[in-house]
């Protein structure tokens, strides 16, 4: 054989096609990590101003004209006001106003993201120099001494996405990425529902009694990782069920190159560009980090809408799976009808 002939021997055109596709990938995770990371600033983080009636709409206003608009400063009536939406994760901060001294307070909650509350303090900081007065901060609800910048829930959740995509791509491609009948799809469905409930116990045991590196209820971390898993194992089958093989490929586009720089983790929403902030939030990445925070820091405060769309991703994951699955065995039986009445008929001259 030539060794034009050995090449293409040795690398087929379906090959290619997938190298080329992993090409690719490599360069949207690039693209995506960088573009989310590489220049972090806020933008209209949610701030509470408490100050005496004649002052607040002075502090408010002088607030909202910073350059950039880092901050979407609004009046709250009082400090308890105030606290009890930061624990509600309503506001992120809220500024109180001394009226009878130059120093005011800043109530943050790192619990929610350590680098979201440092530039908000930097930000309110350089704001009270420029009216000469000062500020000091206090942390409502800390991240705990363990959670090193409060990024243990967030990499617990890309553990549990990855536990996810990786245990729907086995079962594909240990038996055809497509399933063959509805029934191997429920089966594949229920293996898959085992999993999550193991890997949710594993990883909530890992962070929790085992490194005690993250607060918060065990059972409450337990059943939002079998969310998490089963939604983005189910999500993975129905693309598989779908598109094959190149459907995994979806499944880490959609879960590792958008949804984990996307989701909050390193740098909370405020602080991403516009896009990333925008998709962050609908992915399973960006909902389990808010929920995982929620039960960790904030007593499961503010959980509805991420576990609305965990559960979203989960259901239509699930659907579709068994409808392609249904409609695939559909096909293939009426094909089948079709060769055996061909066989059947007599032959004509």
């Amino acid at each position: 054989m030539t060794f034009t002939e050995e090449v293409r021997s040795a690398v087929t055109v379906r090959a290619a096609l997938l190298v080329t596709g992993v090409l690719g990938l490599m360069v949207a995770f690039i693209t995506s990590y960088a573009g989310a990371f590489h220049h972090p600033r806020p933008k209209d983080v949610p701030l509470g101003v408490v100050a005496p009636a004649r002052a607040a709409g002075q502090v408010v206003a002088k607030l909202d004209r910073l350059p950039g608009s880092p901050l979407a400063p609004r009046t709250v009536g009082s400090e308890r006001q105030a606290r009890q939406q930061i624990a509600d994760r309503t506001l992120d901060a809220a500024l109180l106003v001394d009226p009878r001294g130059t120093t005011d307070r800043l109530l943050v909650a790192s619990g929610g993201g350590a680098s979201l509350s440092q530039s908000v303090e930097v930000v309110v900081r350089e704001a009270e120099k420029s009216q000469k007065r000062t500020v000091r901060t206090v942390d409502m609800i800390p991240a705990d001494a363990a959670d090193s910048r409060s990024l243990t829930s967030f990499y617990l959740v890309v553990g549990w996405c990855v536990g996810g995509y990786l245990c729907a791509a086995i079962l594909a491609v240990s038996a055809g990425a497509r399933p063959a009948n509805g029934a191997r799809a429920v089966i594949r469905l229920a293996a898959l529902g085992a999993y999550a409930l193991v890997a949710g116990l594993a990883g909530a045991l890992v962070v929790g009694p085992v490194l005690g590196a993250l607060p918060g209820s065990l059972y409450g971390l337990w059943g939002l990782g079998a969310l998490i898993v089963f939604a983005v194992g189910a999500t993975t089958l129905a693309f598989q069920s779908l598109l094959g093989v190149i459907g995994i490929g979806l499944a880490i586009l959609l879960i590792v190159v958008l949804g984990n720089p996307s989701a909050g983790g390193a740098y909370p929403y405020p602080l991403l560009p516009p896009f990333w902030r925008a998709i962050g939030p609908a992915l399973p990445p960006g909902a389990g980090t808010w929920a995982a925070r929620s039960v960790a820091y904030f007593r499961g405060r503010a959980m509805t809408g991420p576990l609305l769309v965990l559960a979203a991703w989960a259901v239509g994951g699930t659907l579709v799976t068994l409808v392609r699955s249904a409609l695939r065995r559909g096909a293939g039986a009426g094909a089948g009808d079709e060769a055996r009445a061909a066989g059947a008929r007599p032959p004509t001259s």
